[in-house]
């Protein structure tokens, strides 16, 4: 074996260590705290955390108060001067990947400001003359979908089956853009609580389609996943989606902008799909000048199926447990 192959055969080996270790570490908890606040009359408040996913928001965010305002228990305190001034939440970010605050003005308008790790400081004006509630929610929830799909190894091996099953072809665009339509469907269909299922069951057919598209890019017979790779991008999307409205539901989603939230949850995910695409995109590039690239196709393929088949039978068991 050649000094070239083996520094190849080395570099597969750390990688799939690395992968290896991210997997079996804890990914991010992504979860949205969600905290109500009312004004009780001039600059008083009565508030507190309604939402908080699988733990208790209370034991780990606490909000700073903009000055001039003190907290008693659940009543806020602000005098003449009113709600004005930075509003904090620390504990964002660790925990919690976002909190939600909705202001209940006493002229029966409402105000919703998202704080997140990236932005943990919200300026309040003393009314409801904020407009940029809706602005965002959205953003926030673009990156919550953004950050959930690098987080999302399961999803990420599966584009990158289809990725070996496919190649950088054309018949790619409508393989990816099947995948994006079906799980957009099942995760807004979910979502909307149209349609419900355990998520142990979804979680293995999720670790299942990989193992089959990992399988099928291995060998070159014209089987229907190599004819028609969209047809079955599309149908094992429709259980992906089932996936991210599982996420999607511990987040949590505002009522008040459910649609927005929603949809921009959505497109954080596709922006997440297609960066990692086209992170492939540019390794294929470099490896196409490497002469012992071609060597580590079937081993990167065994590795893909072989975590996948291993997530399989533990979900499996999870199911029948």
């Amino acid at each position: 074996m050649s000094g070239t192959i083996r520094r190849g055969w080395r570099a597969l080996l750390w990688a799939l260590a690395l992968a290896l270790a991210c997997v079996g570490a804890r990914a991010h908890e992504l979860s949205m705290a969600e905290m109500e606040m009312h004004e009780a009359g001039p600059g008083e408040f009565v508030w507190q955390w309604v939402a908080s996913g699988n733990r208790p928001a209370i034991s780990e965010l606490s909000p700073v108060w903009p000055a001039g305002c003190v907290a008693q228990d659940n009543l806020l305190h602000c005098g003449a001067g009113g709600l004005k001034g930075p509003l904090r939440i620390e504990g964002v970010g660790e925990r919690y990947s976002a909190a939600l605050v909705r202001i209940h003005w006493r002229d029966g308008q409402t105000r919703v400001y998202t704080l997140t790790a990236r932005q943990p400081v919200v300026q309040l004006f003393g009314s409801a003359d904020d407009q940029r509630a809706l602005g965002e929610i959205a953003w926030a929830y673009t990156l919550l979908g953004f950050e959930h799909i690098l987080s999302g190894y399961d999803h990420l091996l599966f584009v990158a089956g289809l990725l070996f099953l496919v190649g950088f072809r054309r018949q790619l665009v409508w393989t990816i853009s099947a995948f994006t339509a079906a799980h957009s469907l099942t995760l807004a269909c979910a979502a909307l609580g149209w349609l419900s299922l355990r998520p142990a069951p979804v979680e293995a057919c999720i670790a299942l389609s990989i193992v089959l598209v990992a399988r099928e890019a291995l060998h070159g017979r014209a089987t229907l996943s190599r004819r028609l790779p969209a047809l079955v991008a599309f149908v094992f999307g429709l259980v992906h989606g089932l996936g991210f409205a599982g996420v999607l539901q511990e987040i949590g989603l505002p009522q008040q902008h459910l649609v927005a939230a929603l949809l921009s949850f959505n497109l954080g995910v596709e922006i997440g799909q297609l960066f990692c695409v086209a992170l492939a995109w540019a390794l294929v590039r470099w490896a196409g000048r490497q002469a012992w690239a071609p060597r580590l196709v079937s081993p990167a393929l065994y590795a893909i199926g072989s975590m996948a088949a291993y997530w399989s039978w533990t979900r499996v068991v999870a199911i029948l447990a």
